[in-house]
């Protein structure tokens, strides 16, 4: 049985994120997309510390679709290293986690 994961990922402005939830949707790699509240990310990067206004992503899956999930989301991405994580999900609505497999299986019809 295919793993439900959420994938984590953070984008610079609402638009990046608007954008790549639509194709990640639209592709089948994504079941469901949420676009969250920005927030400041701190992080060393390149030898400094880094202050950075993000839009987080949750974005719902199957283990069986994250690779091509992870492939579009490094090829859309603006940064150079991505924080792309994932991680499953152990329990949920039984129904709800169906329609997670439904709509990323390759060539599904919406319900």
């Amino acid at each position: 049985m295919t793993q439900n994961l959420i994938v984590l990922t953070n984008l610079p402005d609402l638009p990046a994120a608007n954008a790549l939830a639509e194709h990640l949707v639209a592709q089948q790699l994504a079941a469901c997309v949420n676009i969250l509240a920005p927030c400041t990310s701190v992080y060393r990067w390149q030898g400094g510390i880094e202050h950075s206004t993000e839009v987080p992503m949750l974005i719902k899956t199957t283990s069986a679709r994250y690779p091509a999930l992870e492939a579009a989301i490094v090829d859309a991405h603006p940064y150079e290293l991505p924080e792309i994580v994932a991680v499953p999900i152990e329990l949920g609505l039984a129904a709800y986690l169906g329609w997670i497999d439904n709509q990323t299986a390759p060539g599904a019809p919406a319900l």
